[in-house]
């Protein structure tokens, strides 16, 4: 039996559905995410698992026991919120402590137990400080500190690294990752950012209006979309429409609007003269000024640098083919002391392998 189980919850506000017929289970231990865009209904579900809402429709389950109509502090579930909510006035270890105060632990149980998670997110040093003494990162981990503090089944955080700058945010998130593992806490996370969803979660839900849209690993959200939102949402994606043509065993042929022939992986269902949508990633199209013409299995066009963005690790060019399809493709900076390989309007050559991209119906 899975550690949560939400069954066909709907949550309405008047006239508006945020969350139509939602159903999905967590297992203990996972780190699960739940990613969106803004008004997807994810905040919605996070507080409806907190307590903080109540469904209109459907159940919501944590270790086969209904949570439904169950107060906030009733259930064994912690939320950290954006804010971070702490209390000004206390230093570290005693906002860390205010819940088990008053939960009525007995003292001594609370020094021991604020020590011990203090020092699960290293902060034992900081622990005579106030809030306003600490860095964004840390008053972050004092948040988690004292969700932690009581030992829930389910810590939720919503959006908890969105305040913090790029390089604060990718420290925290390798030390998110590490702190779900030593404690084992099923951690369940809501962000709009695909790169951290990518980098964090076991697994990840994509809503969209309300609906979950695909939910599987992370490597497969990422090249096997079951969408054509979930491939434009998640990271950068060229999406050409196309028609299939032919069908084999091992491959498809597709005739991509406006572009050509290309083959492509087959997939279930598919029937010729069918449309669909192929969704190919940059970093899968290989770009050069001239690429050899005989290397099997991959498909060629030629066209020119319509465009180009430098992005220090990578630049990204856009591609205007013959016909003026643009497709976006990159190449890592790598060469010492080079920045850029190709300037607007060079003429260059695309190719990409059959099984680069992946073919969804429409």
């Amino acid at each position: 039996m899975a550690l949560l189980e939400i069954r066909d919850v709907v949550k309405r506000f008047g006239d508006f559905t945020a969350v139509n017929h939602v159903s999905l289970s967590v297992e203990a231990g996972e780190f699960f995410t739940l990613l969106g865009p803004s008004g997807c209904g994810k905040t919605t579900l996070l507080r409806m698992l907190a307590g903080f809402e109540e469904p209109d429709e459907g159940q919501l389950l944590l270790d086969g026991q209904p949570l439904n109509g169950v107060p906030p502090e009733k259930r064994p579930v912690h939320t950290v919120f954006q804010s971070y909510a702490l209390f000004p006035h206390m230093t570290v270890e005693h906002n860390v402590a205010f819940p088990l105060k008053m939960a009525k632990v007995p003292a001594e149980q609370i020094k021991a137990r604020v020590a011990e998670v203090l020092e699960d997110v290293r902060l034992t040093q900081f622990a005579r400080r106030f809030p306003h003494e600490l860095s964004g990162g840390q008053r972050q981990r004092v948040a988690i500190a004292r969700a932690l503090v009581n030992r829930p089944r389910v810590l939720l955080l919503d959006e908890p690294l969105s305040a913090l700058d790029a390089k604060l945010r990718e420290q925290m998130q390798l030390e998110l990752i590490n702190l779900q593992k030593e404690v084992g806490i099923t951690f369940i996370y809501v962000t709009h950012d695909q790169g951290e969803a990518l980098a964090l979660s076991h697994r990840i839900a994509v809503m969209s209006q309300g609906k979950v849209e695909q939910l599987d690993a992370p490597e497969n959200i990422y090249s096997y979309p079951k969408s054509r939102f979930v491939a434009d949402f998640i990271g950068q994606c060229n999406l050409l429409d196309a028609t299939i043509t032919e069908i084999a065993a091992d491959r498809m042929k597709v005739e991509i609007a406006g572009v050509g022939i290309a083959e492509v992986l087959p997939v279930a269902g598919a029937a010729v003269g069918q449309q669909g949508t192929l969704t190919l990633r940059p970093e899968k199209i290989k770009l050069g000024a001239t690429l050899p013409a005989d290397v099997p299995d991959e498909i060629h066009f030629k066209g020119k640098v319509h465009d180009c963005l430098y992005l220090g690790d990578v630049t990204v060019y856009i591609v205007e083919l013959e016909n003026g399809t643009r497709i976006e493709t990159m190449l890592p900076n790598a060469a010492p002391g080079r920045a850029r390989f190709f300037d607007d309007n060079d003429q260059v050559e695309l190719a990409w392998r059959f099984d680069a991209g992946h073919f969804l119906l429409a």
